[in-house]
């Protein structure tokens, strides 16, 4: 078994067909074939079961995926470290929209600061999009907001956040200080899209209350949701620190929840496998440093009794 074997392997599962893969390759299909051959018969298992001229990744074959695409990538990166000198180290940083969207460029700032010869790479998406780019080893590590589900993660609670329950100023609910949590029963919210570590808090916390609200505005832009709430008289329910402006402003009431249970923690997420860098520590411990201001400090807030 060679890294060429896991190279083939990846792109068979990748494209399903063994010619597709040929083709990406720039090889032979029964060359392909006898790859994947041998990995079977090296393995003594089944990594593809073949239904209507396509290939099928088996549960073994899954198994196989997750290290082969760290193998692969990890002997590639050792190539070039050694090979070039020009080498440039990297880290690849992945952000749920709440971070990316409050706190991400300064962190890589100050991450700069003291690692000014690294190349930065980072992506913004939703938790379940971050997870799965850190098991195909497109990521080095996430910075999250939602709980992750794979076992294979590492996530580690860094940085302290919480939601809040935002309206306009014209809604109703900004000329009252406390509201049940009963009144929230149908009414609008715009929210995140599935995949959404807020939206799941959310909706995992009105499910147990077995309060039912109707989605109005669905979308994956913090921008776009607090326009709906101030535009469209929506309500929703959002990270504090993507508010901090419209709170100071007077443009967005916002509503604490009485029994504190929108707290949750920005989360530090890499493969339990991933040989920790340097680089990544330094990472780790810039998020464990950052310090954020008491953003509802001096303001009037509601309260959601429960």
């Amino acid at each position: 078994m060679t890294i060429r074997h896991l190279r083939i392997f990846i792109e068979v599962a990748d494209c399903g067909k063994m010619s597709a893969a040929a083709e990406k390759l720039f090889i032979s299909q029964p060359t392909v074939s006898q790859a994947i051959k041998e990995l079977e018969e090296h393995y003594g298992v089944l990594l593809f079961e073949r239904l209507n001229k396509r290939l099928y990744i088996t549960e073994k074959g899954k198994k196989l995926l997750s290290y082969a695409r760290k193998v692969v990538k990890q002997f590639y990166d050792m190539e070039e470290m050694m090979l070039q000198e020009t080498y440039v180290e990297k880290i690849r940083i992945g952000a749920t929209i709440t971070v990316g969207t409050c706190i991400l460029s300064e962190i890589i700032k100050k991450f700069k600061q003291t690692n000014s010869h690294v190349e930065i790479y980072s992506y913004v998406g939703n938790t379940r999009d971050i997870e799965e780019r850190i098991l195909t080893s497109e990521l080095d590590i996430g910075i999250v907001e939602g709980r992750v589900k794979s076992p294979d993660l590492v996530s580690i609670p860094e940085l302290n956040d919480f939601l809040v329950l935002v309206c306009s100023m014209d809604h109703p609910f900004a000329k009252m200080r406390s509201i049940k949590i009963e009144d929230l029963e149908n009414k609008k919210f715009a929210m995140r899209e599935q995949g959404s570590g807020t939206r799941e808090l959310f909706e995992r916390y009105m499910l147990e209350k077995g309060i039912s609200i109707k989605t109005a505005f669905e979308a994956n832009s913090t921008t776009a949701i607090k326009k709906s709430v101030m535009e469209n008289n929506l309500l929703a329910v959002i990270s504090v620190r993507l508010v901090e402006e419209e709170i100071r402003g007077g443009k967005i009431y916002p509503i604490i929840n009485s029994d504190h249970k929108w707290n949750r923690f920005f989360s530090i997420v890499y493969h339990k496998d991933k040989i920790i860098t340097k680089e990544m520590r330094d990472l780790i411990e810039v998020v464990n440093n950052y310090k954020h201001i008491d953003i509802l400090e001096g303001i009037n807030v509601g309260m959601l009794i429960t």
